[in-house]
């Protein structure tokens, strides 16, 4: 299986809300910019989507509306993970029927299983379907790591599992997986502030949140690192690095929503309990950013106040 174009930059695009519903029309304006900006695929309905506060049937429908936004210009990679292996299968059945070419499987929360029991856990989505899956290890969210020995395991059973979204923040780990993993196996940062240091140890792109509004300069950085310029991709990586680390200073996705809205291209910057909005502390902080990063002019429309 070609597994390049899972390589680059891979938005994990942010579900706008409109009193309390998905704001389809922002979620059209927000893939369209997505697409005109050079991004090289979008993920639908991952944790940044909100997936946790989203119905199943809202799930399917945001992702078939992606898909059929996006109509082939990029792969659209479907978030269908849970911490229940039953709705992990049945969520992907419907999401694979809705068109989504490919799965983003996160570790399950908070039952924290075995390796044994991860292993069974994403095998058990393997084995309905032949289109690519990435893993996803998160283990400050998830409590528990997806271990090397699982991860090739996995691969070697299921060569269709070509990815993994690493977000667990060690340079050691991506150079092990590196070093063990084939060269076909795409590892991805899930990490805006370590893209950089995890391709020059072997990962080949980021499923990234800052891109959702800063999208040419992430897509620039990570062809430079990948080209091996590595000065010229640090300059951006260090010019960016203050909005890459304070969109995580309040839990995510309520930051990018702020500033996708301050840019004008979602209606308002709404997110679902148990998040609740950015305190006037953080926005103080993410004006002056946005503005000294011309993010606020990323969309070509009038900054909001």
């Amino acid at each position: 299986m070609n597994t390049t174009s899972f390589c680059g930059v891979h938005t994990a695009l942010a579900t706008p809300m409109r009193r309390g519903a998905v704001d389809y029309a922002s979620l059209g304006r927000l893939v369209d910019f997505q697409l005109r900006e050079g991004v090289q695929g979008i993920v639908a309905v991952g944790t940044t989507g909100e997936s946790p506060t989203l119905d199943y049937d809202e799930h399917i429908k945001v992702i078939e509306f992606i898909v059929e936004r996006v109509n082939g210009r990029v792969p659209v990679t479907a978030g269908t993970g849970s911490n229940s292996t039953e709705e992990q299968v049945d969520l992907s059945r419907r999401a694979l029927k809705a068109g989504a070419p490919a799965l983003l499987l996160v570790a399950p929360y908070y039952n924290k299983p075995s390796q044994e029991g991860l292993y069974r856990h994403f095998a058990a989505v393997a084995r309905i379907t032949a289109k690519p899956i990435i893993l996803y290890s998160i283990p400050s969210r998830s409590g528990v790591e997806i271990g090397l020995p699982t991860v090739l395991r996995l691969r070697k059973d299921f060569p269709h599992i070509i990815g993994l979204k690493e977000s667990g923040g060690s340079c050691d780990r991506v150079s092990q997986l590196r070093r063990e993993v084939d060269n076909d196996f795409v590892i991805t940062s899930g990490d805006d502030s370590l893209t950089l240091p995890f391709i020059a140890c072997g990962a080949r792109g980021v499923i990234s949140v800052a891109s959702n509004l800063a999208v040419r300069p992430i897509v620039e950085m990570v062809r430079l690192a990948l080209a091996n310029d590595l000065r010229a991709a640090q300059f951006l990586h260090l010019r960016y690095l203050p909005f890459f680390k304070n969109i995580f200073t309040e839990p995510s996705p309520a930051p990018i929503k702020y500033a996708l809205h301050r840019a004008g291209l979602i209606a308002t910057p709404e997110v679902r309990l148990p998040l609740c909005e950015v305190t006037r502390d953080l926005r103080a902080l993410l004006d002056p950013i946005l503005r000294e990063l011309k993010l606020l002019k990323a969309a070509g429309k009038k900054p909001r106040q």
